[in-house]
């Protein structure tokens, strides 16, 4: 069964005008959630802002006057980035169109480009989004929020027999994020 690509999508709304698009890290890193536009990861699985990308929607390089547009600019992952490089494919900005319409994720968490989307199908083989890494850190972004919610759910619940079958599920969820936290060690 397939689900939402994404939950929140990224809105430029920063308005400011610089001289260098690297100043604008900050501001592009809040309004794209700190996730990548394109795969949806969040920046905190690749070591944080520092480590993430500005990519121009359209390359600069082919197009100077748009280096520093906010509206050109995409937060994306230091992977994505390279690959997509100075190429003008056939590419959908993650602000301008819902991904939800070109994307989905299986229930493990892969990117699966929709069959009536050329755009997609495109970006899914360039940018390498079938990359077991995305599957992987959406399906640790979900073990966290259900881990969150559980912990609410103890706190709030009085019946101890109910809180104990919690507790127990919220340990089960915390081996899972282990696993998976060791599978990412074991690949570097």
């Amino acid at each position: 069964m397939a689900s939402n690509f994404r939950y929140n999508s990224p809105k430029r709304t920063f308005t400011k005008v610089y001289k260098n698009y690297r100043s604008y890290k900050p501001y592009i890193s809040k309004d794209f959630n700190n996730r990548c536009g394109y795969t949806d990861c969040s920046d905190f699985w690749f070591g944080g802002t520092s480590t993430f990308h500005i990519d121009h929607f359209k390359p600069f390089s082919k197009n100077p006057g748009l280096e520093t547009e906010y509206s050109n600019l995409v937060y994306c992952c230091s992977y994505v980035n390279i690959l997509k490089s100075d190429d003008e494919g056939d590419y959908i900005d993650p602000c301008d169109v819902d991904f939800n319409s070109h994307f989905e994720r299986t229930s493990d968490g892969a990117i699966v480009p929709r069959v009536d989307s050329k755009e997609a199908i495109y970006m899914y083989k360039k940018l390498k989004l079938h990359m077991a890494r995305y599957k992987i850190i959406w399906m640790l972004d979900e073990i966290i929020s259900r881990i969150e919610k559980l912990q609410d759910l103890i706190s709030m619940t009085v019946d101890p027999v109910l809180r104990d079958e919690l507790r127990l599920l919220h340990s089960d969820l915390a081996i899972e994020q282990s696993k998976y936290i060791k599978y990412l060690r074991a690949s570097q």
